[in-house]
């Protein structure tokens, strides 16, 4: 049976992908071509952000589709197994977004050692799918990072099962990955961090 979808079901996914890079670009989330988007187009393949690929003006070509678990694709970025493993530990992820904002990059080295930053209290945390009040406390997990990027996606997957639910992770001094069940979902939870990391890193340097 051939891996490969449909030219409609690609090009559906590869609109997701198209949309949450360029919204991401346009507010400068993914500078020098850094940053990665993806959309699962079933349950075995993804529609993926291709290597050098320029996130702020990404079109289709710059879009492939990537089996979940199996070879590599020959065009696919380094930081694709970070995406697939995601798609493979939990079928409910629909679309996933990598973006180096400056308060995420700044937050996550400031909390290395702790392995966790926790964001509690405010009312924008509702923005987050399941989330239903501000009381709600979320430890986002921080990983260190690592340039073998499948031993990367391993100790990430270790780390937000130990987590429980939540709906991104940060790397070290490298920036944010937040997933949703479709693309719409996850540029809202774009938002939603960024707001909520910018907020947050006010406040500590304000103490």
């Amino acid at each position: 049976m051939s891996s490969a979808p449909s030219s409609e079901t690609f090009a559906a996914a590869a609109a997701g992908v198209v949309a949450m890079a360029r919204y991401a670009g346009e507010r400068r989330w993914v500078p020098a071509t850094s940053g990665n988007f993806s959309v699962r187009i079933d349950e075995r393949l993804a529609a993926v952000t291709a290597t050098g690929a320029d996130k702020a003006h990404l079109t289709e070509a710059d879009v492939i589709a990537a089996e979940i678990s199996g070879p590599k694709h020959p065009r696919a970025s380094a930081e694709a197994p970070l995406h697939l493993v995601r798609y493979a530990a939990d079928p409910s992820i629909g679309a996933i977004a990598h973006i180096h904002t400056l308060p995420a990059t700044l937050l996550s080295r400031r909390h290395e050692a702790e392995g966790v930053l926790r964001l509690q209290g405010w009312e924008l945390l509702k923005a987050f799918s399941g989330v239903k009040t501000h009381e709600a406390v979320l430890d986002i997990p921080i990983v260190p990072n690592d340039q073998d990027t499948d031993r990367l996606a391993v100790l990430v997957e270790e780390r937000l099962k130990a987590a429980g639910p939540v709906p991104g992770y940060l790397i070290a001094g490298h920036g944010l990955y937040v997933w949703g069940a479709t693309a719409r979902d996850a540029i809202r939870h774009m938002e939603a961090f960024d707001f909520l990391l910018t907020a947050e890193l006010h406040e500590e340097n304000a103490r």
